[in-house]
């Protein structure tokens, strides 16, 4: 992959990581809804909200990129599966904007992971 369009793709991950860690730390009514209707509130919220923090820092690190991309899966895997088990697609009338910006944000992470497979100390090389 162009390393233009994967640094872009990174960039855009950590951004949407980012934004969304205001709604978690100041205690906004969305977020503590959110986490509350999967159980997981307070200590849920700050804690996947440190993980994103990690997630987008690893991202942008180009020696990291493999860890980021991988911590981004799993937790917006977590994010998609709560909201297709417990919360909906649409939340508090956004339409569904949380939910289609996780499906995009794993989306480009299953991307930039695949792009830098070979860098993962533990990757078959001959794939």
């Amino acid at each position: 992959m162009n390393k233009t369009v994967l640094l872009i793709l990174r960039i855009a991950i950590a951004i949407i990581l980012i934004q969304t860690l205001r709604f978690k730390f100041t205690g906004h009514p969305d977020s503590i809804y959110i986490f509350s209707q999967v159980g997981l509130e307070p200590n849920g919220r700050i804690g996947i909200g440190v993980l994103e923090l990690i997630s987008a820092i690893l991202i942008v690190i180009p020696r990291t990129i493999w860890i980021g991309a991988g911590l981004t899966m799993g937790i917006i895997g977590g994010a998609i599966v709560m909201h297709l088990t417990k919360l909906g697609i649409d939340i508090n009338g956004d339409g569904g904007v949380l939910f289609y910006t996780a499906i995009i944000t794993f989306i480009m992470s299953a991307i930039v992971l695949w792009s830098v497979r070979k860098t993962i100390p533990f990757w078959p090389k001959t794939l």
